[in-house]
């Protein structure tokens, strides 16, 4: 969770995340936006307590080709 998805973006791709190194990941595949932050919290710790297969089907249902999204977060 975060407040500036492109700040993050950048540290990620900077290398700036255990999680991006260890798995080798650098595309944006799926992101949601959320009214309060408490409501972003909570579905944050809903979907980090799903199986990866869970996980994977909600990439797919939102993004099936896996497209690189970044180029659509939404400016604030």
């Amino acid at each position: 969770m975060t407040r500036d998805l492109r700040r993050r973006l950048m540290e990620h791709r900077a290398g700036w995340s255990q999680f991006t190194d260890r798995y080798n990941v650098g595309l944006l595949v799926y992101f949601e936006t959320h009214e309060s932050l408490i409501m972003a919290q909570q579905r944050e710790r809903t979907i980090k307590h799903w199986r990866g297969r869970w996980k994977l089907d909600l990439i797919e249902a939102r993004n099936p080709n896996w497209r690189e999204l970044s180029a659509e977060i939404p400016f604030d």
